[in-house]
C-alpha cells in the first residue's frame, strides 16, 4: 500500500521556485529517498514537468559513485540541462540523494572546505535550476544550511512514519494498531514484513549494521563497544532525566568503565547528529528560562529503541511518552521538558518542591503544556498528573493524553483530557 506522507510533501511543494536549496534531512531508511524519487516526483509530473527536466542522482547507489566528486557530479548535472540556462529556459528540477557520500572526512573535521556546497551553490545561480537534496546526518547538512549555503539553504525534517501514517496501511484497529506500533515503531519497510521474525530482524541489523557502523566509520570512533553500551544506557532510560556524568557514573558502577564525561558528550553529538536520538531540554515555566543538565533523551523510532534492547524493555508509559514527543517535533513544535515549583507546608514548615510537565511544546505564539499519562484510574492518579499543569497559571493550553479511548473532556480548571489515539490521528487535535 502507498503510504502518503503528505505533510512532508506539501513541504516541499510549498517551496517549489524558492530560490533555495531544499535540503531534506532525517535518519536512514526513514522514507527521504520515496520522499523524493517517487512522491515529489510524481508530484511534478502531474503538474506537468517531463522526465528529461527531473534529473534525479542517488550518490548512495556505487553504479553513480565517480559523481561522489563534487566536480564531477557538477559536470554531469549541467550536461543534462539542455535547453536554456536562463530564466528564459524550462525549469529543470534536480534532486540528489544521500549527498554525504560527496563530503569527505577531512571536509567533515573542517580541515578542508567542503566544496559539494559550492557545487550547488553554483547551480542556484542557474535561474530554471531547482535543487533537492537529501542527507542522514545533520552535521554536514542541516547544521551547515545556514552557513555554507549562506542563507539559501532551507531545510525540511522528515522522521519515521507517525502513528496515523502507519494507520493507513495497518489493517486492524486502532488499538492493536497501537501495540504493533509500540513495539516495532514506524520504519516504512517494516509494514511490508509479515512475520515478528522478521520485524525484529530487521530492526536489529538496521541499527547494528547501518546507524552504528556508520557513525563509527564517519566519526573516526576506534572504541565502538563504548558507544554500543552508551546506546543500550539511553534506550534503557528514555523519559528519564539524565546528563553525561551520570551516565559516567553508570558505566563505572556496572560496565566498571574509564569511559569520560567528555567522550560520553562526544558520542552523545554523534547520535543525535545521525537523528538516532533527540534531545529535550528542562524549561522553568514559572521563571520563564532553561535550567540546563539534566536532560531527556528520546528515540527518533521507538521500534529500533526496542531492537536495540532485545525488545526485553518495553515499558508501555515511557513508549507513549516518546511516541508523544515523536509527534510533537513532526509537528513542527519545539519540544521542552517542563518544572513548576511548587510550595506547600508539612509539619507546619514551608516546602518546596518541582513538579515535571511532560512536554512544553512551542510554535510560534502557541503553546501547550502536555502530560503523558496511561491511565487515570482514579481520583489520586488524576491529582498526581494534573499537579503540575494546575500549577501553572498563564493562558496556554493544558491538557492530558491518556492511552484509553475518551471523549474528550475538560475540567473546572480548564484542562482537557484527551485519548492519546484522537491527539496522534488528527493533526489538529491540539486546537479541540
Amino acid at each position: 500500500m502507498l503510504i502518503q506522507r503528505d505533510k512532508y510533501l506539501n513541504d516541499l511543494v510549498s517551496r517549489i521556485g524558492n530560490g533555495m536549496i531544499k535540503v531534506v534531512t532525517g535518519t536512514r531508511r526513514c522514507g527521504k529517498t520515496f520522499l523524493l524519487f517517487d512522491l515529489f516526483a510524481d508530484h511534478l509530473r502531474c503538474q506537468g514537468v517531463d522526465d528529461e527536466h527531473i534529473i534525479e542522482l542517488a550518490l548512495d547507489d556505487e553504479l553513480n559513485a565517480q559523481y561522489r566528486d563534487p566536480l564531477k557530479m557538477a559536470e554531469y548535472l549541467r550536461s543534462r540541462i539542455t535547453d536554456g540556462r536562463q530564466s528564459d529556459g524550462r525549469q529543470y528540477y534536480i534532486l540528489l540523494d544521500e549527498v554525504q557520500y560527496a563530503i569527505s572526512r577531512a571536509e567533515l573535521k573542517g580541515k578542508e572546505p567542503p566544496r559539494l556546497y559550492g557545487v550547488l551553490n553554483g547551480l542556484l545561480r542557474m535561474r530554471n535550476v531547482d535543487v533537492y537534496v537529501t542527507g542522514s546526518n545533520s552535521k554536514m547538512l542541516s547544521t551547515d544550511v545556514m552557513t555554507e549555503f549562506r542563507g539559501r539553504g532551507d531545510e525540511v525534517r522528515v522522521r519515521p512514519l507517525s502513528f496515523a501514517e502507519f494507520m493507513q496501511a495497518y489493517d486492524g484497529d486502532v488499538q492493536h494498531g497501537w501495540a504493533e506500533y509500540a513495539v516495532f515503531g514506524g520504519m516504512p519497510l517494516v509494514l511490508s514484513m509479515r512475520t515478528d521474525e522478521q520485524k525484529t530482524r530487521y530492526l536489529e541489523n538496521l541499527f547494528a549494521e547501518t546507524y552504528l557502523k556508520d557513525i563509527v566509520a564517519r566519526n573516526g570512533i576506534r572504541r565502538s563497544q563504548e558507544l554500543d553500551d552508551l546506546v543500550d544506557v539511553l534506550a534503557s532510560c528514555i523519559g528519564a532525566l539524565t546528563n553525561p556524568a551520570k551516565i559516567e557514573a553508570t558505566f563505572r558502577s556496572k560496565l566498571h568503565s574509564t569511559i569520560s564525561v567528555n567522550t560520553i558528550t562526544s558520542y552523545i553529538a554523534c547520535l543525535e547528529e545521525a537523528f538516532v536520538i533527540d534531545e529535550a531540554r528542562r524549561y522553568d515555566v514559572k521563571g520563564r528560562k532553561y535550567i540546563g543538565s539534566p536532560k531527556k533523551y528520546y528515540f527518533e523510532d521507538v521500534g529500533l529503541r526496542n531492537a536495540r534492547l532485545g525488545f526485553r524493555q518495553v515499558e508501555q508509559a515511557h513508549i507513549m511518552e516518546n511516541i508523544i514527543y515523536n509527534e510533537l517535533r513532526m509537528r513542527g513544535y519545539s519540544v521542552d521538558v517542563g518544572v513548576v515549583e511548587h510550595r506547600g507546608s508539612e509539619g507546619g514548615k514551608d516546602v518546596r518542591n518541582n513538579l515535571e510537565v511532560d512536554f512544553v511544546a512551542n510554535l510560534g505564539s502557541s503553546r501547550y503544556y502536555i502530560q503523558s499519562a496511561l491511565q487515570l484510574s482514579d481520583e489520586r492518579k488524576v491529582a498526581q498528573e494534573k499537579a503540575s499543569l494546575r500549577g501553572i497559571d498563564d493562558s496556554f493550553a493544558k491538557i492530558v493524553l491518556v492511552r484509553d479511548v475518551v471523549k474528550p473532556t475538560r475540567d473546572e480548571k480548564g484542562i482537557l483530557t484527551m485519548s492519546v489515539y484522537d491527539f496522534l490521528l488528527n493533526a489538529n487535535s491540539l486546537n479541540v
